[in-house]
């Protein structure tokens, strides 16, 4: 699931889409997962006992500035959230990369988002700063993780939590 968000006739007002993907069934399972450039959340699950394996996310280029993309509090949107009453979800071999082009002191606060609770889990996990920094991702998961930013591109964790 992809956004245009870089290209001759696109922009961050011209073709708006929120999430690339909301999960709200349950049992769901994700192989080679590829959710790129929304404008929020690139995908939020909301049901229960969902896998993924294997998650490919860019964050959108073209926020003009950080204030015109916050989470609440939170700098920026996560690419993967898992909803807040989940209690169990799993994810193997997840990737998150940034490159904000129009301004390259946007940070996101988290590349996952996730409640912390035993049932739910992520194994294998990098986030990246392309471009040669041209943005921040601070954390992995939650405050776990990081950063990905002009300093230090590529962050790995094993596992969370």
């Amino acid at each position: 699931m992809w956004r245009a968000d870089h290209g001759d006739g696109v922009g961050w007002t011209q073709n708006t889409v929120d999430q690339g993907l909301v999960v709200n069934g349950n049992d769901v399972v994700a192989y080679g997962l590829f959710v790129e450039h929304h404008q929020k959340a690139q995908v939020q699950w909301n049901g229960e006992n969902s896998r993924t394996y294997f998650f490919q996310n860019e964050m959108p280029y073209d926020p003009p500035n950080q204030a015109a993309w916050m989470d609440g509090a939170h700098r920026g949107y996560p690419a993967d959230a898992v909803g807040d009453g989940v209690r169990n979800h799993e994810a193997w071999g997840l990737g998150s990369y940034c490159i904000f082009a129009d301004d390259p002191t946007i940070v996101s606060d988290r590349a996952i988002a996730a409640p912390q609770r035993p049932g739910v889990r992520f194994h294998r996990m990098v986030t990246f700063s392309l471009g040669g920094g041209q943005g921040t991702i601070a954390h992995v998961v939650n405050n776990t993780g990081g950063p990905s930013d002009a300093d230090t591109s590529l962050a790995m964790l094993t596992s969370y939590p």
